[in-house]
C-alpha cells in the first residue's frame, strides 16, 4: 500500500483528504491512501518518515511550507524562488547515491525528499483564463506563505503588482491596509486575496479595501474557498467585478501533486 498525506498542525479540515479519498474511489486505485498527519514541529518529519516508510508524497500546509525547507535534498526552481514548499516527493535512495549528489538533508536517512510548490502551477492555471492578454497591474492582498506562490506567478506573467499588510514590513514598496486610497483601487485591475480574511466560519469578514471604487473592470480572485463566495468576492460581483474563488486552484495543485508522486523522472 502506498502512502500519501497531509502535514501541518492543525489540521482540523482537509480538502486534500477528501479530494484524494474520492479520486482513489472513482479511479480505481486501490494500492493507495491518503491520511492525515499533524505533526506541530518539522523536526519531527523525520519521526514520522521512518514510522511510516511506505509514504510515497506529502502536501504541506501551515505553518511548515517555508520550514520544511532546510529539510529537503533538492527543490523546484520555481518553489524556491517563491521560498515554499506545498508538496514533497518522498523517494528512496542509498547511502551511495545520497554521496554522490552531494546534497543532504536529513542527516542518515535512506530517502531523498524533492520540493516543489504546485499552489504556483494551480494558481497560475486558473487565472490565465481571466486575465486574457492583458496585463493589469495587480493588489496582493497579504504577504504570508499564500502569497508566495501567488507573487511567484504574477513575476512569471510579467504582471506588475503591489502587496497590501496590516503591519509594516522590511519591503518599502509594501502599503498598508490603513493607507489604501481609491487610486489604488482604480490603478490596480486585478486584486487578490490570499488572507484568511472570510474563511469559514468568520463569513462576516473581508479584507479592508475601497470597495466602491471596484467597477467592472476589476477582477477580484480569493484563494478562499469554503465559503463558496467570500464577502470579498461578494462585494466585488455587485460592482459587476470579475470574480474567481480558490476551488480550481486547489483542484489543479492536487492533481499536480499526484503527477509529481507518480513521475519517474529523476533529479541531480
Amino acid at each position: 500500500m502506498k502512502h500519501y498525506g497531509l502535514i501541518g498542525f492543525p489540521l482540523s479540515h482537509s480538502f486534500s483528504k477528501k479530494f484524494f479519498t474520492e479520486k482513489f474511489e472513482a479511479e480505481g486505485i486501490t494500492d493507495s491512501r491518503y491520511d492525515l498527519y499533524p505533526i506541530e514541529h518539522i523536526k519531527d518529519l523525520q519521526d514520522l518518515l521512518d514510522e511510516h516508510p511506505d509514504i510515497c508524497g506529502l502536501n504541506v500546509t501551515i505553518p511548515h511550507k517555508i520550514n520544511v525547507l532546510p529539510f529537503l535534498d533538492w527543490i523546484e526552481h520555481d518553489a524556491r524562488k517563491a521560498g515554499a514548499v506545498n508538496c514533497i516527493r518522498v523517494t528512496a535512495e542509498s547511502p551511495i547515491e545520497a554521496a554522490f549528489s552531494g546534497e543532504i538533508g536529513i542527516k542518515d536517512h535512506d530517502f531523498r525528499l524533492e520540493g516543489y510548490n504546485t499552489d504556483i502551477y494551480g494558481f497560475e492555471e486558473s487565472l490565465k483564463p481571466l486575465i486574457g492578454d492583458g496585463n493589469d497591474d495587480a493588489l496582493v492582498l497579504g504577504d504570508g506563505g499564500a502569497a508566495k506562490a501567488v507573487k511567484c506567478v504574477l513575476e512569471n506573467l510579467g504582471i506588475a503588482y503591489k502587496v497590501v499588510t496590516r503591519k509594516p514590513t522590511h519591503h518599502a514598496d509594501n502599503i498598508l491596509f490603513k493607507d489604501l486610497q481609491p487610486h489604488h483601487i482604480m490603478q490596480h485591475k486585478l486584486i487578490i486575496n490570499t488572507t484568511p480574511l472570510g474563511t469559514h466560519p468568520n463569513v462576516d469578514e473581508c479584507p479592508p479595501i475601497p470597495y466602491d471604487f471596484i467597477g467592472e473592470e476589476h477582477i477580484l480572485y480569493d484563494l478562499i474557498y469554503n465559503p463558496e463566495e467570500t464577502l470579498f468576492l461578494k462585494q466585488g460581483r455587485e460592482r459587476g467585478a470579475i470574480t474567481k474563488n480558490g476551488y480550481e486552484m486547489l483542484v489543479l495543485q492536487a492533481e499536480k501533486s499526484w503527477e509529481i508522486w507518480n513521475s519517474k523522472e529523476k533529479h541531480p
